[in-house]
């Protein structure tokens, strides 16, 4: 197993791709910590892997919060001992132009996909650097590469956790830690039919959008979990500050 031992904090991980993260983790021997706010979908995440005879906790946490994230962090290291991996997936999508984009909804895009990341990095690197040992992955989106239509915060957001990705790299390579990001193309997570039906959109035809390309179809959580997966393992020992995309072929298009 390629986690064995070591203790992984996912956040977003009451559905999609962390879901499906901390499952893949906890069979490859990571004892999981996840955040989300949904406690209902929090506890059957960790259920299922204390029935695969894993270990688990959920921790309600708003991304947002600095003294959230610090209780995240202290309560995962609290249970278990110490965290090796941190897999900053929480986000969130509203599809706006300049124009009609809201202040607020510019905001919350920001805060979660962005300032969360630096909030739940900061409070787990110490004691990584402690140790000289750590890695941290975060979840930016093919759109945080090449831009996409109507979704200007998002786009600015994930671009942001790029390049904030490749700064921490730089900072803490030297102190033992690895920080790489994976960027996503469509994945068939709860996010897509509710981006379709923000933009009024048939389900058919919304999916037809996001198929064209190489691969001809959307990808599935367990496809980004892999990754997630190479990514925190020793499988990628000599990775930092590395943007891994999949997205079957997307913004190679």
């Amino acid at each position: 197993m390629r986690l064995q031992n070591k203790v992984a904090l996912i956040t977003g991980g009451t559905s999609g791709i962390g879901e499906a993260t901390a499952i893949l983790f906890a069979k490859e021997g990571a004892k999981i910590a996840i955040t989300g706010r949904n406690e209902k979908r929090g506890h059957a995440v960790t259920e299922r892997i204390l029935e695969g005879g894993g270990r688990a906790l959920f921790l309600r946490t708003d991304v947002r919060k600095a003294n959230e994230c610090r209780r995240a962090v202290d309560e995962t290291v609290s249970a278990f001992g110490r965290l090796d991996i941190l897999f900053n997936n929480a986000g969130i999508f509203y599809p706006h132009t300049t124009l009609d984009c809201s202040e607020e909804e510019w905001d919350l895009q920001i805060d979660v996909n962005l300032k969360g990341t630096f909030l739940m990095s900061k409070f787990a690197l110490p004691g990584m650097i402690e140790r000289r040992s750590g890695v941290i992955i975060n979840n930016s989106s093919g759109w945080g590469i090449v831009g996409g239509d109507a979704a200007i915060a998002y786009c600015a957001s994930k671009g942001g956790v790029v390049l904030l990705t490749k700064a921490m790299a730089i900072d803490h390579g030297r102190q033992g830690i690895r920080v790489n990001c994976i960027c996503p193309g469509d994945v068939d997570t709860p996010m897509l039919p509710e981006d379709a039906r923000m933009r009024g959109q048939k389900w058919e035809d919304y999916l037809a959008g996001c198929s064209n390309r190489p691969l001809g179809r959307i990808g599935t959580p367990d496809e980004i979990a892999k990754a997630a997966l190479f990514l925190a393992s020793d499988d990628s020992s000599f990775m930092t500050g590395a943007t891994l995309v999949v997205d079957g072929g997307g913004i190679a298009d």
